[in-house]
C-alpha cells in the first residue's frame, strides 16, 4: 500500500486536488482511502456527493471509545473510502491532536483494507496547511505517510509554503522513510508559472509531476458536489486529473528535498516575475 500525504499552503486547493486525483485513481481500478486531516472536515465531500461526514472526533465525543469502523468510514465515488479526522470544539484543544487520535484509531480498527478484506492500493492524507505544528506533521513524523506531494502555484506565498514544507520533509527524512514525490502546480495563471515551478522543483531536487490548468469546470463540479470526473467525464479538466493520477501511479522519483534559502527563493520569484 502506498501511503501518500498532500501538503500545501492553506487555500491552495489541496482538498480539491486530492479528491479529483483519487477519482482518477479509482477510475483506473485502484483501491483508495482518503483520510481528511483538516478540522473543517471537508476533505471528502466531493467524493461523497456533498454529504457531511461525521468525523472521528465527533464520533468519539458522542459515543465514547466503543466505535466501529462503519461509524467513521464511508463509501464514496467508485468505491473510494472516506474518513474525516475532524477537530476539537472551537477554542478548545489542539487540532493536530485530532490527526494523531484519528490515525491511531484507524490502525486499531484495521481500516486499511476494503470492506471485502482486500489490501488498499493507496491511502491519501489530506493535511491542513504548513508543517509548523507537530500534530499536522504527524503523518510524516511517524512514517504514516511515505511519499509527499506539495500543491503549489506561482504565487509568492504558495512557493514560500512549499519551500517550508520541504524543510519539514528534510528534517523527518533523516530518521525515517518519508520522501518528496513532486510538486503539483495548481495554476493561478501567474506569469511564467509553468516554467517557474519547473525550475523551483529542479532546485529542490524534485519534479513538477503535473501542471493543473485553471478551469471553471472545477468550480462547476464543486457546485454540483462532485469531482470533475464524476460531473463531466468528457471535459478537458477531467483528463488533466486523470493525467495527474497516472503520473502519481507511475512515479518512481522520491527524493530528500534541498530547500532553498530565502534569498534564493526570492531571486527565483524576481527573475520570473521580470520575464516578458
Amino acid at each position: 500500500m502506498r501511503k501518500v500525504a498532500i501538503y500545501g499552503k492553506g487555500g491552495i486547493g489541496k482538498s480539491t486536488t486530492t479528491q479529483n486525483t483519487v477519482a482518477g485513481l479509482v477510475e483506473m481500478g485502484k483501491k483508495v482511502m482518503v483520510v481528511g486531516c483538516d478540522p473543517k472536515a471537508d476533505s471528502t465531500r466531493l467524493l461523497l456527493g456533498g454529504l457531511a461526514q461525521r468525523s472521528v472526533l465527533d464520533t468519539l465525543r458522542e459515543e465514547g471509545e466503543d466505535v466501529e469502523l462503519e461509524d467513521i468510514r464511508a463509501n464514496g465515488y467508485c468505491s473510494s473510502l472516506c474518513v474525516e479526522s475532524g477537530g476539537p470544539e472551537p477554542g478548545v484543544g489542539c487540532a493536530g491532536r485530532g490527526i494523531i487520535t484519528s490515525i491511531n484509531m484507524l490502525e486499531q480498527l484495521d481500516a486499511y483494507k476494503t470492506p471485502a478484506g482486500e489490501d488498499l492500493d493507496y491511502v491519501f492524507y489530506d493535511v491542513l496547511g504548513d508543517v509548523v505544528c507537530g500534530g499536522f506533521a504527524m503523518p510524516i513524523r511517524e512514517g504514516k505517510a511515505e511519499e509527499i506531494y506539495i500543491v503549489c502555484s506561482g504565487e509568492m506565498m504558495a512557493m514560500y509554503a512549499a519551500n517550508n514544507i520541504s524543510k519539514g520533509i528534510l528534517k523527518f527524512a533523516e530518521t525515517g522513510v518519508v520522501r518528496l514525490g513532486g510538486l503539483i502546480c495548481n495554476s493561478r495563471k501567474v506569469d511564467n508559472e509553468r516554467e517557474m515551478i519547473e525550475n523551483f522543483a529542479k532546485k529542490l531536487g524534485t519534479q513538477m509531476i503535473h501542471f493543473v490548468p485553471r478551469d471553471n469546470d472545477v468550480q462547476r463540479a464543486e457546485i454540483n458536489r462532485k469531482t470533475v470526473i464524476e460531473w463531466n467525464a468528457q471535459c478537458q479538466q477531467a483528463d488533466e486529473y486523470r493525467a495527474l493520477a497516472k503520473a502519481i501511479d507511475g512515479n518512481d522519483m522520491f527524493v530528500v528535498p534541498k530547500p532553498l534559502k530565502i534569498e534564493e527563493l526570492e531571486k527565483l520569484l524576481m527573475d520570473y516575475g521580470l520575464m516578458n
